[in-house]
């Protein structure tokens, strides 16, 4: 209870580091019950509040589906921002649906798919001019102990790389960033391209091209609102793994959706969200409502918009370190295919 009241009622100094560990309780169509442990560290370069502020978060969990694991994210930013290195871990054995590959994949079968994985993707960016960095890239992917479980009825083509793999990739980022919280951004803008090569010769069990792009902008709306807007795309070519394959869904982008529920060599994504942080008659509740749409398909050229499909929601936020202007979110997402709840801290994008 201590260390509850400590986390609701942060009064660490904007400048000053700060550390904080917390249980966690999520409900998600991906976890179902999720029971865990996050620890939070925000901090500035020499403690400069004129630097942006980094973050290091650690999160632990464990479901009542089975699932358990070690997240470890990073944006960290050097004294006046000479490097910026940003990166992700996943480290878990998390059985997900299988619903095919493909814009018209059925919803009403689906694979649970077992597996062990590892994935590591790390940027270690430079600062060219100002607000703009490059650098290299990598991305390490391993999948082991793989179980592709079948539905009784219309069993799936087993698709590449249903009996694990290990992929890593090489290559470089282009970044264009004005944003000073990443966890909560009131103002500015975020733009990454990136190419990643996966090749034997590297260590890989398939060869394939990567091209990723993401588009973030946001604007102030009087005092306390923001309205934010997101493009994704996702641009792969060669023999990818399924599970390496642009996936819809999840926490991030198209809330309401199953992460993975269409998959594909491509993808293109588009949300945008007006946040109202906090309400005008509360110093610490807050709300948003969002919407998206996104579409996949196995080359560029086949995209088309009757595959478009949409999603939308809204959320409640509540003010977790004052200080530091970071909410903790719950957002409920809808689609066609139903309902989905996330609890996490920060926003979406």
């Amino acid at each position: 209870m201590r260390q509850v009241q400590k986390v609701l009622n942060d009064t660490t100094s904007a400048d000053k580091p700060s550390t904080t560990v917390y249980p966690t309780f999520a409900l998600s169509p991906e976890t179902g019950v999720e029971i865990g442990f996050s620890a939070l560290k925000l901090f500035r370069a020499k403690n400069d509040t004129l630097n942006r502020l980094s973050e290091l978060q650690a999160f632990t969990f464990f479901t009542f589906n089975g699932q358990y694991g070690l997240w470890l994210d990073n944006a960290i930013y050097s004294d006046k921002d000479k490097w910026f290195f940003l990166g992700r871990t996943r480290i878990q054995k998390f059985p997900m649906f299988y619903y095919g590959i493909g814009p018209d994949a059925s919803g009403d079968n689906h694979a649970v798919v077992d597996a062990f994985t590892v994935a590591i993707k790390q940027r270690v960016l430079r600062r060219v001019i100002k607000n703009v960095f490059a650098g290299p890239e990598i991305d390490f992917q391993n999948t082991s102990s793989v179980r592709f479980n079948q539905p009784e009825v219309n069993p799936f083509e087993l698709p590449r790389g249903s009996t694990g793999s290990t992929n890593i990739g090489l290559g470089g980022a282009l970044v264009y960033d004005n944003r000073h919280n990443v966890l909560n951004v009131r103002k500015g803008m975020f733009g990454e391209v990136s190419f990643l090569h996966y090749n034997p010769s590297l260590g890989s069990s398939f060869q394939y091209n990567s091209i990723n792009v993401d588009l973030r902008s946001f604007y102030p709306v009087g005092k306390r609102n923001v309205l934010a807007w997101q493009v994704l795309g996702n641009f792969q070519s060669g023999e990818i793994p399924f599970n390496q394959l642009a996936m819809m869904g999840g926490d991030m982008m198209m809330r309401g959706y199953y992460q993975g529920r269409y998959r594909d060599k491509n993808m293109i994504a588009a949300q945008t969200e007006f946040r109202m942080l906090p309400f005008a008659f509360h110093k610490r509740l807050g709300g948003s409502v969002f919407a998206s749409t996104a579409m996949v398909a196995p080359k560029v050229s086949s995209f088309t918009t009757n595959n478009l499909k949409f999603a939308g929601g809204f959320g409640l936020r509540y003010l977790l370190f004052p200080k530091k202007d970071i909410y903790l979110r719950l957002d409920i997402g809808f689609s066609k295919e139903g309902s989905s709840f996330y609890i996490l801290n920060g926003e979406a994008f």
